[in-house]
Parts: C-alpha cells; structure tokens; sequence
C-alpha cells in the first residue's frame, strides 16, 4: 500500500479512537474519515485490532520522537529531565491514546495484545534511561544507578501527578508545582546532608499471603 494512504488511514483511525474509543469505533468509520473504500483499510491492518496497536505504536513513537530532541550532551541531565517531564506532559494532554496505554486501560481493553503494548509502554521510558545514563556520565548522578528502574518510576510519578491533579481548578499551576516538586525530591531527596549521599539501607520486605475470607 502507498505510504501516504495508508499514513491516511492511520491517522484517521487515530482521531475515530480517540473520540470514540475502540469498541464503539468501526472499520466503516475509519475508511469514511480517510476518504476509502473500507476493504482498503484492511489493506494497511489485518484486523480493527491490528489497526488499532499500529496507531498507539505510532502516537507513542512520535511522543518518544519529540521528547528526544530535547536531549542535548551539553546540558545538565538534571535540567534535561525536567525539561522532558514538562514536555511529556503536555503531549498526554492532547493524545489521550498514549494516556491509556500509559495507564493500564489499553491493555485491559486487548488483554491478548498485552505483552507488545508492554513493550509500547516500556518504549516511553527510553529516553529518560538515556539522560540518566548521561548523568553518570557527567558525574550528576551516582555511578550505582539503576536506570531502567529509575526511570519506570520516574514515568510513574509523572502519571500519578497526571490522575490526582488533572482537575480544571488551578490545573496547570498545579500540575507544574507538583512535578517540580517530584523531581526535586528524586534528584535531591528530603535529607539534609553534606558531601556524601548517605546509602540507603537494603529493604527486606515481608511475603505478601493472599487474604482469606
């Protein structure tokens, strides 16, 4: 299929999805909006499925697209995080797509596609392992850090300041405090100290038992 048809209908589909979400979406919808014959759509997908995880894979690549080219080796890692935290915020605002994957309910909507949009998922946090590893290198953060995971938790303070102040009273400003707020707690904790970063004891936690009833 022509690339340009078929960009067409992808972003067709992303507009019929994201208003009126997957299952209320159909094929007929898609192939009206692109201007085609509804047997053409199934030219660029095998399924309203496939179609549907090739348009979230695409909005993700092009978050993570964007997000990326802010990253500059010349500046600071710190500041290059907030400015990526900033940025990745404002793109969840206008793509609500993203914002389901990134919060569990396309997953829970494809439970057979799971583990690939796992991966989606995991994708977002690319860039953010790649600024930290910059980090080390710049000598702003410690040499130790486990980055895949300090950047999972990262993406998830994020989404977490996104749910619980995403509410039309002082949004914004909330918003913008609150992760300001979050990241300078992660990247200079709430202990006073001098020169070296006390470490963090292990953790052992308990075994989790399944309640009875």
């Amino acid at each position: 299929m022509d690339a340009t048809k078929k960009d067409c209908i992808l972003v067709e589909a992303a507009k019929a999805f994201a208003r009126w979400g997957f299952k209320k979406t159909s094929v007929d919808d898609i192939a009206k909006g692109a201007g085609v014959a509804k047997g053409t759509v199934y030219l660029a997908c095998e399924s309203k499925e496939d179609l549907f995880f090739q348009v979230v894979e695409r909005e993700v690549a092009a978050w993570v697209g964007e997000v990326a080219k802010l990253i500059d080796p010349n500046v600071p890692a710190d500041e290059l995080l907030a400015r990526m935290s900033f940025a990745g915020m404002a793109y969840l605002e206008s793509h609500p797509l993203v914002q389901d994957l990134l919060f569990g309910k396309t997953s829970d909507l494809l439970p057979s596609r799971q583990d690939r949009f796992q991966q989606l998922r995991a994708l977002g946090t690319s860039h953010v392992v790649e600024v930290l590893r910059l980090g080390v290198v710049q000598g702003i953060f410690r040499p130790e850090l486990d980055c895949e995971e300090v950047a999972s938790l990262l993406q998830d303070l994020q989404l977490t300041t996104y749910i619980f102040h995403n509410h039309p009273t002082n949004r914004d400003a909330r918003i913008a405090r609150r992760g300001v707020a979050g990241l300078d707690l992660v990247l200079n904790g709430i202990r006073a100290h001098e020169g070296k970063i006390p470490k963090i004891p292990a953790l052992v936690f308990p075994p989790v038992h399944p309640q009875t009833r």
